[in-house]
C-alpha cells in the first residue's frame, strides 16, 4: 500500500510541476469542470468501461488518437476533425489513413457529456481523459489529467505528415522529433511501451521483418505468415504478442529478445541511448507505470488552446 501511495504522490507532484510550469499549460487545471461538469470524469470511465469491454484493441486505439492529436498542432482534437470541401484534415494523412480508429467512441461520449453539461467540454479534453481512461482499464496506471484545453476549428494533413513519426524512424529521428515536443529520452522510451497493447498492420511492420538484421528469425518467420512480401497490406498483428490485451512490461522483455514489430521499436534497443531505459523497464513495472503517466501529463501539455482560443465543439467531427 505504501508504495501505491508514493507512486500517486509522485505523478500528483508531476502534475503540479507541468502546470504549474508557466505559459498556456498553467492555464489548465484537473478542478477545470469541478462546478460546471463535476461528473464528466465518471461518464467518461463509464462509456470506455463498456467500449474497452467489448474490443480491448479499442483500449490501444484511443490511446494511439491521444497521441496522434497531440503530436500535430498540439492536444486541440483536430485529428478528429472530418475533412471538408475546403479543409484537408488529419485523418487520412499517411499515418493515419486506414489505421486510426475509435472515432465513434469518442462521439458516444460526446453525446453523454453534452447530454450532462451543454457546450462546456471540449473534445481536447475528452480525449485527454478517455487516452488515460484506456490505459487503466488494460491494466496500466492512472494519473491526474490537467484540463482546460479548447477545440482547433480546422486542420492539416500536411502537419500531420511531418510531424507523426513513421515506423521507419532511427532512435536519432524519434529522439529529435520528441524533443521537439519538450519530450526527452525518458518520455520517448516510456511512452513507446504504449504498444504493449493493439496492433499494427502489415504495411507498417513489414519492412523490419523483411530486411532487417536486428530480428530473431523465429520471431521475424512468423509474422511473415501474416504480412507476405507484397498483398495483405491490411493484415494485423499484436505489437506485443505475449499479452496485447494487458499494460504491462512484456514490450520491453520482447524488444530485449530482439522481436520488436516494428523497425521503430527495436529502434530502442539496439545498442543506443534508450538501451538502459528498456532495461530498466523490463525488470521494474513500477519505474514504467510512473514514467508513462508522467510522460502522459507532459504529452498531454504540448500546446493546448486556453482561454478564448479555439472553441468548445458541439461535435467533434466539424468545427461549430
Amino acid at each position: 500500500m505504501g508504495s501505491v501511495c508514493n507512486d500517486f504522490l509522485l505523478v500528483a507532484a508531476v502534475v503540479w510541476v507541468v502546470v504549474s510550469s508557466g505559459g498556456a499549460q498553467a492555464q489548465l487545471s484537473p478542478a477545470f469542470y469541478a462546478t460546471t461538469c463535476p461528473n464528466l470524469q465518471g461518464v467518461i470511465r463509464s462509456v470506455m468501461t463498456q467500449a474497452v469491454g467489448r474490443d480491448p484493441r479499442m483500449g490501444a486505439s484511443i490511446l494511439r488518437l491521444f497521441f496522434h492529436d497531440c503530436f500535430v498542432n498540439g492536444c486541440d482534437a483536430s485529428v478528429l476533425l472530418d475533412d471538408t470541401p475546403t479543409m484537408i484534415g488529419e485523418k487520412n494523412a499517411m499515418g493515419n489513413a486506414n489505421s486510426l480508429r475509435g472515432y465513434e467512441v469518442i462521439d458516444a461520449i460526446k453525446s453523454r457529456v453534452e447530454a450532462a453539461c451543454r457546450s462546456t467540454v471540449s473534445c481536447a479534453d475528452i480525449l485527454a481523459l478517455a487516452a488515460r481512461d484506456a490505459v487503466n482499464l488494460l491494466g496500466g496506471p492512472s494519473w491526474t489529467v490537467p484540463l482546460g484545453r479548447r477545440d482547433a476549428r480546422t486542420a492539416s494533413m500536411a502537419a500531420a505528415n511531418a510531424n507523426l513519426p513513421p515506423a521507419s524512424d532511427s532512435i536519432g529521428n524519434l529522439v529529435a522529433r520528441f524533443a521537439s515536443k519538450g519530450l526527452s529520452l525518458r518520455d520517448l522510451t516510456a511512452l513507446s511501451g504504449a504498444h504493449t497493447v493493439g496492433a499494427a498492420r502489415c504495411s507498417s511492420f513489414r519492412p523490419h521483418v523483411y530486411r532487417d538484421a536486428n530480428v530473431d528469425p523465429g520471431f521475424a518467420m512468423f509474422r511473415r505468415r501474416i504480412c507476405p512480401a507484397s498483398g495483405g497490406d491490411s493484415n494485423l498483428s499484436p505489437l506485443d504478442p505475449t499479452s496485447p490485451n494487458r499494460f504491462d512490461v512484456s514490450y520491453y522483455r520482447d524488444l530485449m529478445a530482439r522481436r520488436g514489430l516494428l523497425h521503430s521499436d527495436q529502434e530502442l534497443f539496439n545498442g543506443g541511448p534508450a538501451d538502459n531505459l528498456v532495461r530498466l523497464y523490463s525488470s521494474n513495472g513500477g519505474a514504467f507505470n510512473r514514467d508513462f503517466a508522467a510522460a502522459m501529463v507532459k504529452m498531454g501539455n504540448i500546446g493546448p488552446l486556453t482561454g478564448s482560443a479555439g472553441e468548445i465543439r458541439l461535435n467533434c467531427r466539424r468545427a461549430n
